[in-house]
């Protein structure tokens, strides 16, 4: 049994890698942010009194020095539960490169074997919060799932808002969409806190439709277990060599549906996130005078169901070992 603690740990894990990255809130430089998002994470992780495997990370071993797919992190001592970990340090790489909103620094940790491999690749998706879930069917038409939704949540078909990323692709969803008559809120990038958004009415968010990446998806699903929304999606290998790599992963039907349980096993999931740019949900990184820093978190438990929004202020000056400068 994962300890109830390690969820604060895990805001901990969140806050160092956003601040890290919001340094580099609109300086043009992806990579950098994105790389100060990774080593503050990888940093924070050996605090954690775990024994965790990276499922979802920055890439395979050879293609990333840390939070690489398979790497162990945590303390690892004897006594230390065995995870799964997922981690998207930033989620939102363009948004925080160019001063754009709804950048976010994100953990999914579950027990070892609970959470899928998903590889990276795009996978076609529908999200939806608590109050729609059983409605909807990845493989049902879009009109069918919209009304479903409405009825669900007690609203006209008009008041139905519907966000998905800004991509060429979705050009026909989009146009099926408004001719059905419902809202459209487009993002450019960080699908998973668009997902989250379905579970807060403050967000004004209903539904998430559209194709996104594999690996946010899993993610995403993991927030969802938690907040009890509902979670379908369904690989989107655009080459034959990401067909071959789902076969390599042990996924042999790659138009198989996969739900909420397919994604991510078991009962007790944990998920953690904080704002880097400001979104719907959480505000992002601010700095103050004297080397502060407020961060604004959300972390759940799928096992208790509590989800805690936690604001923190940060003397930077006594974490120098945790927060470079840029």
């Amino acid at each position: 049994m994962i300890d109830r603690d390690l969820a604060l740990g895990l805001v901990r894990v969140t806050e160092v890698a956003a601040i890290a990255s919001a340094r580099w809130m609109g300086r043009g430089d992806k990579n950098a942010a994105d790389q100060a998002a990774v080593d503050g994470m990888r940093k924070m992780f050996d605090t954690l009194n775990i024994d965790g495997v990276v499922v979802i990370g920055e890439g395979e071993m050879d293609e990333a020095p840390m939070l690489y797919i398979g790497e162990e992190l945590g303390r690892r001592g004897p006594d230390d539960v065995k995870v799964d970990i997922a981690v998207d340090p930033l989620d939102g790489t363009n948004s925080v490169a160019k001063g754009l909103p709804n950048a976010i620094s994100v953990i999914a940790v579950a027990e070892r074997g609970c959470l899928l491999h998903a590889p990276d690749m795009y996978m076609d998706k529908i999200a939806v919060g608590p109050k729609a879930k059983g409605v909807i069917d990845i493989n049902a038409p879009v009109e069918q799932n919209l009304r479903n939704i409405a009825k669900a949540l007690n609203k006209d078909i008009k008041e139905v808002t519907v966000t998905m990323l800004d991509r060429e692709r979705h050009e026909d969803l989009v146009k099926e969409i408004r001719r059905i008559g419902c809202r459209i809120k487009l993002f450019r990038d960080g699908d998973v806190a668009a997902a989250i958004a379905t579970c807060f009415e403050k967000t004004g968010v209903d539904v998430l439709m559209g194709i996104g990446g594999a690996p946010e998806g899993v993610i995403a699903a993991a927030a969802l277990k938690c907040m009890g929304g509902e979670f379908q999606g369904r690989l989107y290998p655009m080459t034959d060599e990401e067909r071959e790599r789902c076969k390599t992963m042990g996924i042999c039907d790659i138009n198989k549906v996969l739900y909420l349980d397919d994604l991510v096993k078991g009962d007790d999931v944990f998920f953690a996130a904080t704002g880097i740019s400001d979104g719907e949900l959480l505000k992002g990184v601010l700095f103050l005078e004297n080397n502060v820093a407020v961060t604004d978190s959300v972390v759940m438990r799928s096992k208790t169901g509590t989800i805690r929004f936690v604001e923190a202020t940060h003397n930077l000056s006594k974490k120098p070992q945790y927060i470079k400068y840029a």
